[in-house]
């Protein structure tokens, strides 16, 4: 990974969050202090906007809870809708490259899911981390046999598995074989998402900017996991959550406290309330 590539601005006019590992505790639960920090935002005239690797539809709960009017970016920068859901721009995957990344993953022993339309669909109900993920993005996957023509309209796949180390070789080895057709990084040390090539939350930045109308040095990010370091690197000022790990925190300016113990909300009320110096401590 390479550093930053810009020194940290001086002036923020929007902020662009992770969700999962972020804005949310482990638990999923966006604490009232984190949504007291996004009020302060909005009352202060920063606009604030999230991306996740979730599915749009998985993001409704939070898109009402804190009154987001900035438009809302799923599967990584997959697909950018309004916060009614109307889609903006999608990026889907190439359908050999999807089925490439289930052959992958299938061989490499992980469970593969695939998010299509509004559907997420798996092979396996008993599998890993189905039950996390319904509870997160709070609507059921659909069982199917095999997946199909859906793999011709999927917008994200994921490789899941309660070994982080095989989820950690999967990432590698799907950064060799895809490299030149698709996006693939851990949003989790339990999920490896594989996207369309420009689904990848660097090119989210630049695409929310451009609808902003905002230069990306204005626009701060903060998140967690190895797929935000690409948004750090085009943003005017990343912040990395405690609970990254130390590769991710090296691609940030700064480093807040983990999500729970509300480092989001910590990092926006120093950095942005609070207005403390772009050369100060970490919160």
């Amino acid at each position: 990974m390479t550093a930053p590539l810009r020194p940290p601005s001086l002036r923020i006019s929007a902020v662009l969050s992770d969700v999962d590992g972020t804005l949310v505790t482990t638990e999923k639960v966006l604490t009232p202090r984190a949504q007291a920090a996004v009020a302060a935002l909005h009352a202060s005239g920063i606009a604030f906007a999230i991306i996740s690797a979730r599915p749009p539809r998985g993001l409704t709960m939070l898109i009402e809870s804190l009154t987001i009017e900035t438009p809302v970016t799923g599967f990584n920068g997959g697909m950018m809708v309004t916060p009614t859901l109307t889609p903006i721009e999608q990026h889907l995957i190439d359908p050999i490259v999807a089925r490439r990344a289930v052959e992958l993953i299938t061989a490499r022993g992980a469970q593969p899911w695939v998010f299509s339309g509004q559907e997420w669909l798996i092979l396996d109900p008993t599998g890993p981390y189905v039950e996390l993920e319904e509870y997160t993005v709070r609507f059921p996957p659909t069982v199917v046999a095999e997946f199909g023509s859906r793999l011709d309209s999927a917008a994200k796949i994921v490789g899941v598995s309660a070994d982080f180390e095989l989820v950690a070789q999967c990432e590698r080895e799907g950064r060799e074989i895809l490299a030149d057709v698709a996006s693939v990084a851990r949003s989790q040390l339990y999920y490896l998402d594989v996207t369309h090539k420009l689904a990848n939350k660097g090119a989210a930045l630049l695409a929310l900017a451009k609808h902003l109308a905002l230069p990306p040095e204005e626009i701060a990010t903060i998140g967690d996991g190895s797929n935000d370091v690409a948004m750090f690197a085009q943003s005017g000022l990343g912040i990395a959550m405690g609970n990254a790990s130390d590769e991710v925190k090296a691609q940030a300016h700064f480093v807040t406290d983990s999500n729970q113990e509300d480092g989001f909300a910590k990092a926006v009320e120093r950095f942005f309330i609070n207005r403390a110096p772009a050369n100060a401590a970490s919160p």
